[in-house]
């Protein structure tokens, strides 16, 4: 069942001005915050730092440690004058550089992939599912690829990056950049996974294994296996609907007995693509029948799929896909914030709150 398997979540964010433009105190800003409910970081640039929660046994508790420590955030940062951005990629059009927070593997990255590495800031959510043994989480990755496209649409939050882009999720395609990055490929088991990994550190499309950016990955810092698919939520209601998704998905493939789909690569990137675009709105390519279908409708299918192993996350998961439904996903949101008067500005006054 899944109420059997941990969860933990890693969200980023930026961190804008008064005038809603990007910052550059994301570190001093993780450092003055306490993370009374988890861990505050900084992250790769300036503009951006990190939420951690602590291992969590409930959708609940999951939730109400995001909803912690997002307000512990907005807080330290409103005390210098900035404000907490929920969006996966930054709003307004940006005319000063994106610096590097001055850690010396964050500086080698830079240097290493250039541009890749200097490009648009980008915020993601991070769901992690207690997994010890590395063996099993490759089987688990291998069974859960096919529904990578509608875990993307569910929080799909950064269809602006200064301007329309025409994606739900533009974020997932400035992320593709990194080499290292995109769909998990097909593996016969460990063995394999660890001979590419290290072909790839090998040919310098990674610097270290935390370079691992695939889509889903085993952890190399924890033992979960991590889901790494995922724009930062616009709410954490969203995030721990996601969270508690992903756990009834582990919990699935733990279950099952059957094989796992033989999906090729080039078509779940294809897939995946589409999802970025038109997210929870649009269609996309049935994990199970490979036909185009309402991505609506795969939400449902997925529940369907889950409900033996949810348990009590159940009624969770149906509230929260009925608030989705409702109010709409981040990309959502955030349009109909521009479409009011025209002004991007006014989309980042409805994500912080003022």
């Amino acid at each position: 069942m899944a109420e059997q398997l941990t969860l933990g979540v890693e969200e980023e964010f930026l961190l804008v001005r008064a005038d809603g433009r990007l910052s550059r105190y994301g570190p001093e800003i993780a450092d003055a915050s306490t993370g009374s409910s988890g861990a505050l970081e900084a992250e790769l640039k300036r503009c951006q730092v990190e939420s951690v929660t602590g291992v969590c046994h409930t959708p609940t508790e999951v939730l109400g440690q995001l909803t912690s420590l997002r307000r512990e955030l907005a807080e330290v940062a409103g005390r210098r004058g900035l404000r907490l951005l929920p969006s996966a990629c930054p709003i307004l059009p940006e005319t000063e550089p994106q610096e590097i927070t001055p850690k010396p593997r964050y500086l080698r990255m830079a240097e290493w992939f250039g541009a890749t590495a200097r490009s648009v800031a980008t915020c993601g959510c991070h769901v992690h599912v207690g997994i010890d043994d590395r063996e099993t989480a490759v089987r688990v990755s291998n069974h859960l690829r096919p529904w990578l496209p509608v875990l993307l649409t569910i929080t799909a939050n950064s269809p602006f990056d200064g301007t329309d882009t025409g994606y739900a999720s533009w974020r997932y395609q400035e992320w593709s950049r990194w080499p290292s990055a995109g769909p998990p490929p097909l593996f016969a088991n460990l063995d394999e996974y660890e001979s590419t990994v290290q072909s790839m550190l090998r040919c310098g499309a990674l610097m270290d294994r935390a370079m691992i950016y695939w889509d889903i990955r085993p952890s190399e810092r924890h033992p979960t296996i991590e889901f790494r698919i995922s724009d930062v939520a616009v709410t954490p209601e969203h995030a721990a609907l996601l969270a508690t998704l992903v756990r009834g998905l582990v919990a699935h493939a733990l279950d099952t007995t059957a094989p796992p789909s033989q999906l090729p690569q080039a078509i779940l990137r294809a897939n995946l693509w589409r999802a970025s675009r038109e997210g929870l709105s649009g269609s996309a390519l049935h994990p199970v029948t490979g036909e185009l279908t309402p991505v609506q409708s795969q939400v449902d299918d997925l529940v369907d799929l889950l409900t033996p192993v949810l348990g009590e996350d159940l009624e969770f998961v149906k509230a929260g896909i009925a608030d989705l439904r409702e109010n709409g996903t981040g990309a959502a949101r955030q349009r109909a914030a521009y479409q009011r008067r025209g002004e991007l500005s006014d989309v980042v006054d409805t994500l912080t709150g003022t």
